[in-house]
């Protein structure tokens, strides 16, 4: 990305990020039964802004395989290290990827994932251009998305923010919605899901 200014965050967070995110677990487990409609052991799966696998590690072995990217050298090098042991998945692969420039072919995924990371892209068209590029005909975006509804708590964001963090779009569902719908993409389902610090949209959108 050209912008690099979360780079640092997210490297800096790597080590801790998997407790840190423990406790968005009971949205994450909702989010993973959401997908099951759209992943299955035929599937050709693409996650990008992995982290250290939150939703990895709950959703690939469903998938036929299941290509787990982030920018960070330091959250794959964390996601790495979770996939053995009980966490092993011999459908997954870990790589470093920049999401607004794939090194992928045309028309190789089935399914491209992207949790809770177009807010905090500078360009997030860039990264929806890639992902419509990568989608084979009819695939399908899944992009649980932290979005900002009336009332949402302004605190933890302000500390985040005051550690380095910075969100670009503080979307609510309907904009985040109509912002897909916009980019090549027929958003065919929308699901609010309590999440912490913020709630997620469950967006899904297929290619057109």
């Amino acid at each position: 990305m050209t912008d690099n200014t979360n780079k640092g965050f997210w490297e800096r967070m790597a080590r801790i990020y998997t407790a840190f995110m423990s406790k968005n677990d009971t949205a994450y487990g909702q989010i993973c039964k959401l997908s099951e409609q759209y992943i299955d052991s035929e599937k050709s799966v693409l996650e990008l802004a992995c982290g250290t696998g939150q939703i990895t590690f709950l959703m690939a072995g469903k998938s036929g395989s299941w290509e787990a990217t982030d920018y960070s050298e330091n959250m794959i090098k964390e996601a790495k290290k979770r996939n053995q042991g009980e966490h092993k998945c011999e459908q997954l692969r870990f790589c470093v990827q920049d999401a607004t420039n794939l090194t992928y072919e045309d028309e190789k995924f089935n399914v491209v994932v992207i949790a809770n990371a177009l807010h905090i892209m500078p360009q997030p068209e860039k990264a929806l251009k890639e992902i419509h590029r990568v989608l084979k005909k009819d695939g399908i975006l899944f992009a649980p998305t932290f979005v900002y509804e009336r009332g949402y708590p302004k605190l933890p964001i302000w500390l985040m923010e005051k550690a380095g963090f910075k969100t670009y779009h503080k979307w609510q569902s309907e904009e985040l919605k109509e912002y897909v719908g916009n980019k090549g993409f027929c958003v065919v389902r929308v699901t609010l899901v309590k999440g912490k610090p913020l709630s997620e949209c469950v967006l899904v959108a297929k290619k057109e």
